[in-house]
């Protein structure tokens, strides 16, 4: 069940409930007992993210939605190979 985020218009007053999408919105606030309460647009505080979501498995190729599971990391380049060490002196036969 979703949670839903309400203001009274009365008094400022705020709360949360968790309700069915069918459940009517409250109508009095707790606060005041004004009938004024409206709900809140709010943000979800989670993102679906990762291998199994939209963004990994079913975005298109000519979607121009910018794709937030890649972040534009690219794989580290190969380390340079070290320079060839100089041949030793090959010890002296005198």
């Amino acid at each position: 069940m979703p949670i839903y985020a309400f203001q009274c218009q009365a008094c400022g007053h705020t709360f949360d409930r968790l309700q069915k999408l069918s459940d009517a919105d409250p109508e009095i606030c707790p606060a005041c007992g004004e009938p004024r309460v409206q709900r809140q647009l709010t943000a979800p505080s989670f993102r679906l993210a990762g291998s199994g979501w939209y963004e990994t498995d079913f975005k298109k190729d000519g979607d121009t939605k910018r794709n937030l599971a890649d972040k534009g990391d690219k794989p580290a380049a190969a380390p340079a190979p070290a320079p060839a060490a100089a041949p030793s002196p090959a010890p002296s036969t005198d």
